[in-house]
């Protein structure tokens, strides 16, 4: 196609419309409505001209409403305005023919419309038998995709086989794809022919695999539409016959029994919702589909929750004391926690629940004083059980989009509950851990917090339950492993181990008439005597709870039982010949403070999540060079505990009635008992001190005296911590002295008042202040003789 003939005086200022979604292709004859009011006097200031001429670039961002010269792209086409018809005032519709291509090399003005210095680009083209094949291809893959656009120009075909020229024909091919604006930019800006008909050939390829996808994925929804239609259509029918025979579809019968229930259920308007758009869904679902069951079981659980129903508070505060007394001896402060809340509670009927944290050592009754204090409240108990959880879905539930999705445990607690105020206890909430699949803690700050959990969301359910009645109590064994957002949404209350006489109150009074009646055994058949539980207690369990004990006190009831059911006796009085005739050889030593006095060996307070425990440090030394062993598993902080104290000792060894070189022709051997168990921590660092010092005085220390601090190397002695616990530990032991940090001398207050008053503390700040009360003999320092005064002759 020629190109037709434009004076170079007429590109000095041509005046540039502007153009958005669009790209004209030279050639093309196209229709554009103007209504931008630059454009507009650009049409109107033509419309007196014969057959103007003028440049149109496309816009670079189509939202623009005024674009400058800079928001253009510089490469476009030349065109002549054939035909101008006025739609209204201030829009025309103007036809467009290209003419060519030309590039903006200089801006000329603004006003009042854009004009531009331009200069004409011209193709280039090398005729031969590639450009031929080129051309061929294209024009056969431009008529087989006319027939797949979804409105082709009528006369397409027809120009497809006119047009010779290997450019014009891509440019018209390009100009009919559905293409973005910067493709067919690409296109204008491609002068050499050969590549673009490459580019315009690869633009077909993909749109004609576009295609095929779309046709593929209609093929497969409409024959699914079809087969879903079908069952409807089917299902409708045999629904009115029926009808008509006076029967009715079990499906039916079950969204109607499912709408009654969630109507009865009250839940709140977003709840009832979320419910009754499930249902209107399952109306028109096959009941045989996995969806339908998917639904059906999300409005079960909507319909079973306990959105309004509550069991009434036992507000009788000397009833509530009563029962948790009756439960349980001891714990003073759970249960006092408690008493205060239902005296608020009667005062305040919509005070919100409180979340508890109960820390102690195994078997030491928190998880039985939650299900005690359901009944003092009398309200439903739910045990949840934490250890070993390390999925978030196991606390907020999974999403309806997995298969076998259920709702999380709380949800599924608060179902089993049957009402919207249950005790919950959460027990082993410090053994929770997380992994690739989230936080449980995490997910659970939301549940723990009073001012969130009134609208606790459960991604199953994915509408709001309110957690605020629900009396949240957590268990564990630590707190330092819980984490610190979690711990801070919860009132801790600490629970010591018992001492040797609440064992015994709680084996007479608990335990025992507990397995009596579990073991189908009455008094007349079994009765323990008080030195029997003795030395149950004393000789065979050594622990800060009662669940060895409970397990003692079962086997020895099952021993009766044999005899009982076998018709050898009718009655056995358990004392301590008998306990050792079942149970065996005593397990544990009797008194740990009954042992004489020995030197080297100094006894230690340590403190577990079991509880407060009595240790042995044992020193001893033999012929050597100096070198220092330790062992009994220590962990790197105890072994630089010891480290620390016999750096004290060597520093001070005059002090403490040593020579300077005292380690040049000895070993020391520093060794804990009981090697198989781990042991780590500072607070061993003076009970190390003590018995070093007393191994190489050979001086006996004290076996009635226990010591536990940590030490610097200063001569400090440092606080430590779980003093309680360890204080328990050293009365169950018989031991009734102790030295501690005077640092420590506030941690007495939660000590109980009974153990205090059998316990002697000595409180300490230097580390030599231990030596005058834990060995037997005071420690001398040396006097160093005077140096000898010269001989004369």
């Amino acid at each position: 196609m020629a190109e037709s003939i434009i004076p170079d005086s007429a590109l000095d200022a041509l005046p540039i419309l502007a153009l958005r979604n669009s790209v004209l292709f030279p050639a093309s004859v196209v229709p554009v409505n103007v209504g931008r009011a630059r454009s507009v006097r650009l049409i109107e200031e033509a419309f007196g001209l014969e057959r103007p001429t003028i440049g149109v670039l496309a816009q670079r961002d189509a939202e623009e409403e005024d674009p400058g010269f800079e928001r253009l792209y510089t490469v476009g086409t030349l065109a002549r305005v054939l035909k101008v018809i006025r739609l209204s005032s201030g829009h025309y519709s103007v036809v467009l023919q290209g003419i060519g291509r030309m590039r903006v090399t200089e801006a000329v003005g603004r006003e009042p419309c854009l004009r531009a210095r331009c200069e004409r680009l011209y193709e280039q083209l090398q005729r031969d038998e590639e450009i031929d094949a080129l051309t061929v291809h294209l024009r056969e893959l431009a008529r087989g995709l006319a027939r797949t656009l979804p409105s082709p120009p009528r006369e397409m075909g027809v120009v497809l086989d006119n047009v010779q020229e290997p450019g014009a024909l891509a440019d018209l091919v390009a100009s009919h794809l559905p293409i973005p604006t910067d493709k067919k930019q690409q296109i204008i800006e491609t002068l050499d022919v050969r590549a673009r008909l490459k580019a315009v050939l690869d633009l077909i390829k993909r749109q004609q695999e576009i295609h095929r996808v779309k046709q593929e994925v209609a093929s497969m929804v409409e024959e699914e539409m079809s087969k879903s239609q079908r069952e409807i259509l089917l299902r409708q029918q045999l629904r009115a016959i029926r009808r008509e025979l006076g029967e009715s579809g079990n499906e039916d019968d079950d969204l109607d029994e499912l709408r009654e229930r969630l109507s009865k259920a009250n839940p709140p308007p977003e709840a009832e919702k979320a419910g009754r758009r499930e249902l209107s869904r399952m109306s028109s679902m096959n009941a045989a589909s996995a969806e339908y069951q998917v639904a059906f079981n999300y409005v079960e659980w909507l319909s079973d929750l306990p959105w309004n129903k509550q069991t009434p508070d036992r507000l009788d505060v000397p009833e509530v004391r009563r029962v948790l007394d009756e439960d349980h001896h001891g714990l003073e402060e759970p249960k006092k926690r408690i008493v205060e809340y239902i005296a608020v509670r009667k005062l305040k009927s919509n005070k919100k629940s409180p979340i508890l944290c109960l820390v102690g050592p195994p078997g030491v009754g928190k998880t039985s004083l939650g299900k005690s204090i359901a009944r003092a409240t009398g309200r439903e108990f739910v045990r949840v059980a934490l250890g070993g959880v390390q999925d978030e879905a196991e606390i907020r539930g999974h999403r309806r989009t997995y298969v076998g999705a259920l709702p999380g445990r709380l949800i599924a607690s608060l179902k089993k509950a049957g009402s919207s105020n249950p005790v919950f206890v959460l027990d082993e909430i410090e053994k929770m851990s997380a992994d690739y699949s989230g936080d449980p803690a995490s997910a659970l700050l939301e549940a723990l917090d009073p001012e969130q959990n009134n609208a606790f969301v459960d991604h199953y359910l994915n509408v709001p339950v309110d957690l605020s009645q629900v009396l949240f109590i957590a268990t564990a064994n630590r707190k330092d492993t819980i984490p610190r957002p979690l711990l801070d949404r919860m009132e801790v209350i600490d629970i010591p181990g018992y001492t040797r006489d609440d064992k015994l109150a709680i084996a007479r009074d608990f335990l025992v008439p507990r397995q009596l009646a579990d073991h189908g055994l009455t008094p007349e058949h079994l009765e323990f005597t008080n030195e029997g539980l003795e030395r149950l207690v004393n000789e065979y369990t050594s622990e800060a709870g009662v669940r060895h004990l409970a397990q003692q006190v079962a086997s020895i009831c099952r021993a009766v039982a044999v005899r009982v059911a076998s018709g050898d006796v009718t009655h056995i009085d358990a004392g301590p010949e008998f306990v050792e005739k079942v149970l065996g050889a005593p397990k544990y030593e009797l008194d740990v403070a009954e042992r004489a006095p020995a030197a080297g060996i100094a006894t230690t307070l340590t403190w577990t999540p079991s509880g407060g425990e009595i240790m042995l440090v044992e020193s001893s030394q033999m012929p050597g060079r100096g070198e220092v062993h330790l062992t009994g598993k220590m962990g790197d902080i105890l072994k630089e505990s010891a480290a620390a104290a016999f750096s004290y000792v060597r520093a001070r060894a005059n002090t403490f009635g040593l020579k300077d070189d005292f380690l040049n022709r000895i070993d020391v051997h520093v060794h804990l008992p009981k090697g198989a168990i781990p042991k780590d921590g500072p607070a061993m660092g003076l009970s190390i001190f003590v018995s070093l010092v007393s191994m190489l005085r050979n001086i006996p220390i004290r076996s009635d005296v226990a010591v536990t601090g940590e030490i610097s190397l200063r001569g400090k002695v440092l606080p430590v911590d779980g003093l309680k616990q360890k204080c328990l530990a050293a009365h169950r032991a018989g031991i009734r002295e102790i030295v501690i940090p005077r640092s420590n001398i506030s941690d007495l207050d939660e000590v109980p008042e009974r153990i205090r008053k059998d316990l002697k503390v000595h409180l300490i700040s230097r580390v030599d202040e231990v030596l005058a009360i834990a060995l037997t003999e005071p420690v001398l320092p040396l006097v160093k003789e005077p140096p000898h005064p010269p001989a004369h002759a």
